[in-house]
């Protein structure tokens, strides 16, 4: 997802059409979906925080996001302007922000567990930028009506140019449903009916994840990796789960970081890791080469987006 920093609601999808998504893909491939995926030979891995996965190719990178970002802001105070006010959380793209799995299967940098134990840096110290007061008329041409969240609401932009759906009027206008926000997303990320959204992408991305950690290979890495632990009076079943025992007041006490360096060295021990990642791989690649089609069509799509994101940012 985009930036926290401002209230657009971006690369959404209906929870229905996430539920399609990932059905059609279970069922995609047949009775060869129920099976597991031949892997190959495992590396030993430990950190996790520059692997990389083909899924990825099909999806914005952290830079990316931050040029369609800038180019929303920039869609969003073109909308604003129709009704005479503007929009000013405009904020340049970072070129140099990258993303990274550094917690994809839990904690595994030894240098990290060390110094600060189950502390997330990536997510500490995050604060929200401070939000303007905005006028009643203001609001409404920023983030529409507030309506059922049950009622269907136009899913691109030429679906909203041709509804009244949850929409209103300030000024003599009418203001579309979800306001300028929702808008700005539409033009940008999902102009046309046959728009891929990119949460359909990342659906593809969470099933194979989904199906990797039930996958027999990483419920018995992971099980290793838990007696592991027991054998140094831990008592834990899943990596990805905050130890009991602690909780944000003392991610990076001492007794975090002793637990943490020893789920590291148990991962290392275990090899939970390299085996689970080879595994998200395999299934990866499978629901790439079922989706062949849409997923191409998703590439040629992030091309234009990043084109007319570019537009927007040299005509502004």
């Amino acid at each position: 997802m985009f930036s926290t920093r401002s209230p657009r609601p971006v690369l959404t999808a209906s929870a229905a059409v996430l539920a399609l998504l990932l059905t059609g893909c279970s069922q995609s491939g047949g009775e060869d979906s129920a099976e597991e995926p031949a892997i190959g030979a495992v590396p030993t891995l430990l950190e996790s925080r520059s692997l990389t996965f083909p899924i990825s190719a099909y999806l914005p990178d952290e830079q990316q996001l931050g040029v369609l970002g800038e180019a929303q802001d920039i869609l969003i105070d073109q909308c604003m302007q129709r009704y005479g006010f503007r929009y000013q959380l405009r904020q340049k793209a970072d070129p140099a922000v990258k993303h990274d799995f550094a917690r994809r299967y839990g904690l595994s940098d030894p240098a990290e567990a060390a110094r600060l134990g189950f502390e997330n840096p990536q997510l500490s110290g995050r604060e929200k930028p401070p939000q303007p007061q905005l006028g009643p008329n203001e609001k409404l041409v920023l983030h529409g009506l507030e309506v059922d969240p049950s009622l269907p609401v136009p899913m691109s932009q030429e679906e909203a140019e041709k509804s009244d759906v949850a929409t209103t009027v300030v000024a003599g206008q009418k203001v579309p449903a979800g306001g300028c926000a929702r808008e700005s997303s539409l033009k940008l990320l999902s102009p046309t009916k046959d728009t891929v959204e990119s949460m359909v992408v990342q659906g593809f991305g969470f099933d194979a994840y989904a199906r990797s950690r039930k996958d027999s290979r990483v419920t018995k890495a992971i099980k290793s990796w838990s007696e592991c632990m027991g054998k140094h009076g831990y008592t834990v079943d899943n990596p990805m789960d905050r130890p009991p025992g602690i909780e944000d007041a003392n991610l990076s006490s001492p007794q975090a970081i002793a637990m943490a360096k020893q789920d590291v060295d148990c991962k290392k021990e275990t090899n939970l890791v390299g085996i689970w990642y080879t595994v998200e791989l395999a299934y990866q690649k499978r629901v790439i080469e079922q989706n062949a089609e849409n997923l191409d069509r998703a590439k040629k799509q992030l091309d234009e987006r990043m084109k007319l994101a570019a537009s927007l940012i040299a005509g502004a």
